[in-house]
């Protein structure tokens, strides 16, 4: 972690695990991290330093995430779409939009998945007719984090004109003829206010488009896909090495009472066992994390293919981490104090959240086989 940025990070991360019990038991979106996020000017880690941002690397990101992760995941998903729509502002947005993101008076996120297309976000089926100086929209929005309390959508549609697949644009949440279907109370992730969202004829300027027309499956693969993929795979990666040591403590603590020895559980081979391959996954899974992030900070020819796997396995070890953990812990772990069963439930987001990660293993295999991904 950079060391500029440790004690803020951590004063997120304490904020997150003062409220993680409430967020998840009332579905309530978690405002006390926001806001200190807010506060200690970290909603423009990524925004660049000539427009009053911070000048943060997706590493730094990535450091933040995790750690505000092993302590409330929805929080941690809420900043993961922030940053996620963030790179495309800074990449194709309007200086004051970029200000604002800077000064923390702009909470992104980004609205790609649709009924339509479900998990392939790559290909609206959304529309965007051009009107004058104005595009209106009609979209239905399967799910957009933070829906009810994000500034503005990084928005995908189709093209006003051309074939290709899609075209972005800033969608402020207050627009006339946005409308939230119903409030989100899932499984997990509780508090990440992921909503449908359906856009009935939403007039908006044509200058909020972001980048070209026809332009946005490029900016999803090349800017958003990078950091999402890393930042989603940091949330996992958080809860999985906050279950480790949650397990541990949990193992070394509890005892056989009625044993005249009094043993531990983690006196016993097969239980040490298994907290040994929770810590072994989630060492391996943080290896490649690490490695995609150096890939994509140096440019390395291998940087797609780590941007993959990254998200894949980092879905995979928390859900396998998780499991062990219940197990481990017994029926100590449907306790919603201890906080194992919370964890569980949100490390499955992530498996299923677009690209998938049975998409993803696709995908995987398609590289190494020398096959083009789409098509």
């Amino acid at each position: 972690m950079t060391s500029d940025f440790r004690s803020s990070f951590e004063s997120v991360a304490l904020a997150a695990r003062e409220h993680a019990a409430q967020t998840d038991k009332n579905a309530s979106f978690p405002t006390a991290t926001i806001e200190a996020a807010r506060k200690a000017s970290l909603l423009g880690l990524l925004s660049s330093k000539d427009v009053g941002g911070l000048g943060g690397t997706l590493r730094d990101a990535a450091d933040l995430i995790e750690l505000v992760a092993r302590e409330c995941g929805s929080s941690a998903m809420v900043l993961t779409m922030h940053f996620s729509g963030t790179v495309v502002i800074e990449a194709h947005g309007d200086l004051a939009t970029r200000r604002d993101i800077a000064a923390g008076k702009h909470l992104s996120t980004l609205a790609f998945s649709e009924g339509g297309s479900r998990s392939h976000f790559w290909a609206p089926v959304s529309t965007a007719k051009k009107d004058g100086n104005n595009v209106t929209l009609d979209a239905e929005k399967s799910w957009i984090t933070s829906a009810g309390h994000a500034t503005a959508f990084v928005w995908s549609s189709k093209p006003t004109a051309g074939s290709e697949a899609s075209t972005l644009w800033l969608v402020p949440n207050k627009t006339t003829g946005l409308s939230i279907d119903r409030p989100f109370d899932g499984l997990g992730l509780r508090g990440n206010d992921s909503a449908p969202v359906r856009a009935r004829g939403v007039k908006i300027p044509a200058a909020h488009r972001l980048g070209d027309d026809g332009a946005g499956f490029g900016i999803m693969m090349g800017t958003v896909l990078p950091t999402f993929s890393v930042l989603i795979a940091s949330g996992a990666l958080g809860l999985a090495e906050s279950l480790v040591q949650k397990t541990a403590e949990h193992a070394s603590g509890q005892k056989y009472a009625h044993l005249q020895a009094a043993n531990a559980l983690a006196d016993l081979p097969t239980i040490r066992a298994y907290v040994a391959r929770m810590r072994i996954q989630v060492d391996m899974a943080k290896a490649l994390w690490n490695d995609a992030i150096t890939a994509l900070a140096t440019g390395r020819a291998d940087a797609g293919l780590r941007v993959l796997e990254v998200k894949a396995a980092a879905a995979d070890t928390a859900a396998q981490v998780a499991d062990t953990a219940m197990r481990v812990c017994g029926g100590m772990a449907f306790r919603k104090d201890v906080g194992v069963e919370r964890m569980f439930r949100d490390t499955r987001a992530s498996l299923v959240m677009a690209p998938t990660s049975d998409q993803l293993y696709d995908f995987i295999g398609k590289a190494v086989c020398g096959m083009p991904l789409f098509g």
